[in-house]
């Protein structure tokens, strides 16, 4: 009787696809669904491992869309103010509830809860307090500022082909009155906890993959043929509110989060998963992909992770991909001329200029 191993590549068994495996970045850990090609138009978002992505494919010049390319400083200065990190200014997206309540606000209306926090007489955007590390002088300032980037967020979605998207935490905290979901707690970075108005949420597989398909649904109807590869960060959590030891908690978000993405790649045609996770989390790389805080990836895992990504979708180191021939669609992304000035470009340049 023929076993039905004896048919199966090398890469489905431990010893071949694993122990005796040399480079992985030359390995067939990742086989595309289906190519990204410079002509298309790339949207990146999610949490900080999806940065990686993005600044890969630019530099290789891809496509990326930025409709928030911010004023004409150095990169640090733009980064630590948000800028150039995703294809628009919002910040790291932690939770697939986090990425569809911002496409609810910005394509339909949704009014979130408590979206100003305030600290030391500065207002911050309570769903990217990060991106004003010094916060804005009113609430009417933030609310405005967020008007502009609700703006830039329908001008991306509307326009992009292909939507790269990294899963990064389980873990939330939301306000009780309606749900609304924050990507830190209150009083982390800006405002006040308060128990009687949020509360802290660890989602379920059913939770993040119904958020999830919600999103697909949103995105396919503003662009039919898009195209979705999700990822999931390797980061272990800073902290846990779960109870659990961090660690512990740290495996069942990422165990969700990975389940989340096979359901989807099982289910939908249109969508990928590139695993970077396991590039970085290989046994055969001896934890070598972090550094000794066991929690930051080093610049040579992130060099596996995207080395592998760009060979399997036909681009040598340094190399051009097989679209040379063709130019970029300038979709989404326009020119400097056409972004209309954000409310802090003024106040950043002033603070570079110090």
């Amino acid at each position: 009787m023929t076993s039905p191993y004896t048919e199966l590549p090398g890469r489905a068994f431990w010893r071949k696809g694993v122990v005796e495996r040399t480079d992985i970045v030359r390995s067939d850990l990742y086989i595309p669904k289906f190519p990204i090609t410079r002509k298309h138009r790339i949207a990146t978002a999610g949490s900080c491992f999806a940065q990686h992505v993005g600044r890969t494919l630019r530099s290789a010049g891809f496509n990326v869309l930025d409709t928030e390319p911010g004023p004409r400083v150095p990169p640090a200065a733009l980064n630590a103010h948000g800028y150039g990190l995703y294809s628009a200014r919002y910040g790291n997206i932690y939770t697939a509830r986090q990425l569809r309540q911002l496409l609810q606000e910005a394509f339909k209306g949704l009014k979130p809860a408590y979206p100003v926090w305030e600290k030391d007489g500065r207002f911050y955007d309570a769903f990217r307090p990060g991106v004003e590390p010094d916060g804005l002088p009113s609430e009417a300032d933030v609310l405005r500022h967020r008007a502009q980037h609700l703006e830039a967020v329908r001008k991306l979605f509307s326009s992009l082909d292909v939507f790269v998207f990294t899963f990064g935490l389980t873990e939330t905290w939301a306000a009780k009155c309606d749900g609304t979901v924050y990507p830190t707690a209150p009083g982390t970075i800006a405002g006040r906890f308060d128990p009687e108005r949020f509360e802290f949420l660890n989602m379920r597989y059913g939770d993040v993959l119904s958020d999830f398909r919600a999103v697909g649904k949103m995105l396919r109807t503003l662009n039919p043929g898009i195209r979705f590869l999700v990822t999931v960060s390797p980061v272990p959590l800073t902290a846990t509110a779960s109870g659990q030891h961090v660690e512990a908690a740290t495996s069942y978000s990422k165990s969700v989060l990975r389940a989340v993405c096979g359901a989807l790649w099982e289910d939908h045609k249109d969508v990928d998963y590139f695993p970077s996770y396991e590039v970085i989390m290989t046994q055969t790389a001896q934890g070598q992909n972090f550094h000794g805080n066991y929690r930051t990836v080093s610049a040579e895992g992130v060099d596996k992770a995207m080395g592998l990504f760009m060979r399997a979708q036909g681009v040598a180191e340094g190399g051009p991909s097989e679209e040379t021939s063709e130019t970029p669609d300038s979709g989404a992304e326009g020119s400097r001329d056409e972004i209309d000035e954000l409310v802090c470009e003024e106040a950043l340049l002033d603070a570079f200029a110090k």
